[in-house]
């Protein structure tokens, strides 16, 4: 019995970590992505910031699609 409490608990602190990490990349891309429309886009870069808070992977994908001025 308790060994398999113990790797319960690995397994808790295995998601927990890989939460962790998620966290920490969908803040990078938000950052990254709000510094560089500050540069590179006309569309406010709060707006584009707010889009990848919500949506992740279609945000970053539309913002370099649609967002980043091409000159």
């Amino acid at each position: 019995m308790p060994s398999s409490i113990l790797l319960q608990e690995g397994a808790m602190a295995i998601v927990f970590l890989f939460g962790l990490l998620m966290l920490a990349v969908q803040i990078g891309l938000i950052v990254w992505t709000y510094s560089d429309a500050q540069r590179n886009s006309s569309h406010p870069a709060f707006l584009w910031a707010i889009v990848i808070f919500f949506a992740p992977l279609l945000g970053i994908v539309l913002y370099l699609l649609l967002g980043r001025d091409l000159v």
